[in-house]
Formats: structure tokens, C-alpha cells, sequence
């Protein structure tokens, strides 16, 4: 639904400059066709290549034209705010309805007299999002003080009092992601750790369900291309825990769906000989004898 949420602010969107550059950026994240996303200001500047200041401003402009709203009973990983584009919610739903009975029905611009569909939020716990007050499933157990446009109060002193270095709040995006318990393995911190130690953050896990890699690769095949990944990754210097997250989804957008028929590797599309690994074969075996698992064929790498 993200296309559907793009394509109304392609159209409809007033919006100009770095205000649309925000608001593409969020409708791509919009999971269904109640146009609701989340996401840090940290990745807004990251995906538009603006300055926070000017995304700060964006977002209060996108608010003043109705072209966004912020959720605030809503919050996302890491307490990352929630937005929805409710304008483009109400056209999706005016579409919906009136192509219910002919998909080839013409319809009407949208009005101030098209109402707005109340949001489901059970339908967004799928993809990260939970009340603020919340239920005992959900993120809120954690301190939900603050905002993005306010991140020091995320990050109060008295946590990190004597460990955590002052400097550092304007240096970068990743200083100024949401705090986790375990400071090494978060996306949004600055210690440097190896490919081997790093763990799949929340944020990462939900990145893959919100853009549909889990659902193209499955839970197995998810698991099977994270092994791929650190089998590759295990030879290379350690870095922080942000770029080790930006190259594993990276990885993962890249990994072939398991149902995905085998591809003839040799050159002008011939078959292997007979009793001979083609060179995907080959890599293939040497991975999964790396995981200390059987090659397909049975023929030990």
C-alpha cells in the first residue's frame, strides 16, 4: 500500500522542497491503506539528505496543510513517532468504495466533506505500532516520555549519567536515535562491534516486515540469509552497530525468495555436465558447509 500512499503525493500533494521530500518519505514506509508509518526524525534526515532542523521544519508545515498528522496515542520501535497521511487515507477509502462493485468506476476528486477511516491499531501492531498507554504486550512498559522532536527527554540523564560521553548530540543522525537496554547491539549506537556479535535490532526485524521481506523469504529463509550474511561478514573489521544494521537489510532486500527457480550459471545458459557442480552450486556448498549444514546434492564441499 506504500505505492498507493506515493502515488497520492505524487498527485495531490501540495507540498514542495524538503516538505515533500518528508512526506514521500513516510508514505513509503505506510503499510496499508490506512497510510500510517513510523518513523525518527534520525531517518528522515538519512533517507532526504536534509538538515534536522529543516526536517523539523517540514513536519510542522506537512501538519499546518493537513497532509500529515502525527498519532500521538501511537508510538513505534524505539518510541519512534507515528504519522498518517489522512488525506490520502480518505481518497483510498473513497476508491475502495466506489470501485467495490466496478473496478472501472470514475471517481470524484476528494472533498472537505469525505471523512477520514478511524485507524485500526490492532491491524498496526503487525508492523511495530502500539498505543502509548498501551497493554502489557506492548513497548509502553518502557519510558514514553517524549518525542522526536524532543529526544533528550528519551534519554535522561540519570540512565546514563557518568557512562554515556556529552558530546556527540549533533554529529550525526545515529546520536540522536532512541536509547536501548544493551547500548553495543543498537542500530542507533556508536560502539563498534564484529559482524558475529552484532544481533538483528527490533527496528531491523521490523524494517523486513514492513517491506515485505519476511513475507517473500519466510522465517527460515530470513534466518538462512542472516547466516549468509555473517558468514560473508565474519572477516571484516568491527564497526558500529548502525552500519552492521544498514548492511544486513541491505543483504536482505538482496536475497532471493527460496521458491525463486535456480538460475543456469554457465555461461550462454548451458546446463552443467553431468556430475559437475555449476559455479552457483559450488558457492552454495561452501556456504552451507560454512553453516555446517548438507549441500543440496549431498556431495561435500
Amino acid at each position: 500500500m506504500s505505492v498507493d500512499a506515493r502515488e497520492w503525493v505524487w498527485e495531490y500533494s501540495s507540498s514542495r522542497g524538503t516538505a515533500r521530500l518528508v512526506l514521500l518519505s513516510i508514505a513509503d514506509r505506510a503499510s496499508d491503506e490506512q497510510c500510517v508509518a513510523w518513523a525518527s526524525v534520525a531517518s528522515l534526515v538519512q533517507r532526504t539528505r536534509a538538515s534536522r532542523t529543516a526536517v523539523r521544519d517540514a513536519l510542522v508545515a506537512l501538519a499546518a496543510s493537513g497532509d500529515l498528522e502525527t498519532l500521538e496515542d501511537l508510538q513505534g520501535p524505539q518510541r519512534a513517532n507515528v504519522y498518517r497521511l489522512p488525506r490520502a487515507a480518505a481518497w483510498l477509502a473513497k476508491v475502495g468504495k466506489a470501485t467495490q462493485e466496478d473496478p472501472q468506476a470514475y471517481v470524484e476528486p476528494l472533498t472537505e466533506s469525505d471523512p477520514v477511516p478511524e485507524v485500526d491499531v490492532q491491524r498496526l501492531r503487525r508492523h511495530g505500532i502500539w498505543s502509548r498507554r498501551g497493554t502489557e504486550f506492548g513497548p509502553s512498559g518502557r519510558n514514553p516520555a517524549g518525542s522526536e522532536s524532543g529526544p533528550s527527554r528519551r534519554d535522561p540523564t540519570h540512565r546514563r549519567g557518568g557512562i554515556r560521553p556529552p558530546h556527540g548530540t549533533e554529529s550525526g543522525p545515529q546520536n540522536r536515535s532512541e536509547p536501548k537496554v544493551n547500548r553495543r547491539y543498537s542500530s542507533g549506537g556508536t560502539a563498534v562491534t564484529t559482524a558475529e556479535a552484532w544481533q538483528v535490532d527490533p527496528a531491523s526485524l521490523a524494517w523486513a516486515r514492513q517491506h515485505g521481506h519476511l513475507d517473500r523469504l519466510g522465517e527460515d529463509g530470513l534466518r538462512a540469509a542472516d547466516a549468509k550474511w555473517r558468514t560473508h561478514r565474519s572477516g571484516h573489521r568491527p564497526r558500529p552497530a548502525a552500519a552492521w544494521a544498514a548492511d544486513w537489510r541491505s543483504w536482505v532486500a538482496r536475497e532471493h525468495s527460496p521458491e525463486r527457480p535456480r538460475l543456469r550459471a554457465l555461461p550462454g545458459g548451458e546446463a552443467a555436465p553431468a556430475g559437475r557442480m555449476t559455479r552457483a552450486e559450488a558457492h552454495t556448498a561452501a556456504l552451507l558447509a560454512a553453516l555446517g549444514e548438507p549441500t543440496p546434492t549431498g556431495t561435500e564441499a
